[in-house]
């Protein structure tokens, strides 16, 4: 058994359909278990079962991981907010019978390792280390999916606002995040490992924009935000540290950050998939 969390989340409904189509039993662990889900998102089956818990409340995953050989473990509202110390989850999780530990950490855990934004995954990256678990860490880069972000804006307006327009990064597709993690929670010869998870090529908001523009077969228009505003409309939502930290990615990436991967291909046996890919797939989001 295989217990996956934030099993309703951009991985997490993923890797929930890659394992049980592979006939692996599944615990689906999401903090809202019995919430609708949107088209595409994981339909489970009878392999399938859901369950509530949240990676922060090591007590709320105990019966989630009873019996479980293997955990997949990624952090949401937990990345920017409250939690307890993430050794409490690793011992549960010993307790609980998993030999296994899957981690998506961040590139920029790497990259900027005083970043305050990414506090929070270098104590679960330092915890899952030191449990004595097999574990393997995935480093992904920014993700395709928060082009998400600008759905409703192209939807009403055929617009995206986005700022640092021609600043490019090799986004990855969630999809392959899930892959990869399904691969290493499944198979052996992954212990110990640090995957950095990007996407095949650097490609900017500008770019990003004609590609959804082309799969809409309609015009849709960049308009680019001052760092003022993009702060000021993402602080809406995300705590002042995580705000100031993606910006800085964002607008003066790092030379590592810039870096095209292989890990991707190295686990999977196939190139990862572009930025074009995913939008394929979710070209809906857009109309």
């Amino acid at each position: 058994m295989i217990t996956v969390t934030g099993a309703t989340g951009n991985i997490g409904r993923t890797l929930v359909d890659l394992l049980a189509e592979a006939g692996e039993e599944v615990v689906a662990v999401s903090r809202h278990p019995q919430q609708p889900r949107h088209p595409g998102q994981a339909s489970g089956g009878s392999g399938v079962r859901w369950a509530e818990g949240h990676v922060g409340d090591a007590a709320s995953m105990r019966a989630p991981m009873a019996g479980a050989r293997a955990l997949f473990i990624v952090l949401g509202g937990e990345l920017n907010a409250w939690g307890e110390d993430p050794k409490l989850l690793l011992r549960a999780a010993a307790g609980a019978g998993v030999e296994r530990i899957v981690l998506v950490s961040s590139q920029v855990s790497a990259t900027r390792p005083e970043a305050a934004s990414h506090a929070r995954l270098r104590e679960f990256e330092a915890a899952v280390r030191a449990s004595g678990l097999d574990f393997t860490i995935l480093r992904p880069g920014g993700f395709a999916s928060n082009a998400f972000a600008w759905a409703e804006t192209i939807r009403a307006k055929r617009t995206v606002f986005a700022p640092f327009a021609d600043v490019a990064l090799p986004v990855v597709d969630p999809a392959d995040i899930a892959a990869v993690a399904a691969t290493a929670l499944r198979e052996d010869g992954h212990g110990g490992r640090v995957y950095e998870l990007t996407g095949p090529e650097l490609i900017s908001p500008r770019q990003q924009t004609a590609v959804v523009s082309a799969a809409l077969g309609e015009e849709v228009t960049l308009v680019e935000l001052p760092r003022e505003e993009a702060h000021a409309a993402m602080a809406r939502f995300m705590p002042e540290e995580a705000v100031t930290g993606t910006l800085d990615v964002l607008g003066a990436p790092l030379p590592a950050e810039l870096r095209i991967s292989t890990d991707v291909e190295t686990v999977l046996g196939r190139p990862a998939g572009g930025f074009g890919g995913w939008v394929g797939r979710n070209v809906a989001a857009f109309r």
